[in-house]
């Protein structure tokens, strides 16, 4: 399966973040959306041939000290379907790529 998703957890009250806005965009320029659901996943954020390059998820978390965060990765189409989960707390984050 091709594509990228993403997952958002809230680590400090420990339930998945659902709501969160996230906006992807690809190599060329071209601009994805998509909202958490209740389980705080985006599952068919881009659905589409992934092309090498680099790719920017910027989730909009409204959060105190972080009102938005954005994540950049290069994409090897070679390398198949991409996950890229984001865990918050009030003062920091963690991503990683998932499966």
């Amino acid at each position: 399966m091709a594509g990228i998703s993403t997952h958002v957890l809230d680590a400090a009250l420990g339930r998945p973040a659902a709501g969160i806005a996230v906006l992807l965009t690809d190599p060329d320029g071209e601009t994805f959306t998509g909202v958490t659901d209740a389980d705080g996943r985006v599952g068919d954020l881009y659905t589409g041939a992934l092309r090498p390059g680099t790719y920017t998820l910027v989730f909009a978390v409204a959060g105190e000290f972080y009102p938005e965060i954005t994540v950049a990765f290069t994409a090897d189409p070679e390398r198949g379907h991409y996950h890229v989960p984001l865990l918050l707390s009030p003062y920091g984050y963690t991503t990683y790529r998932g499966s």
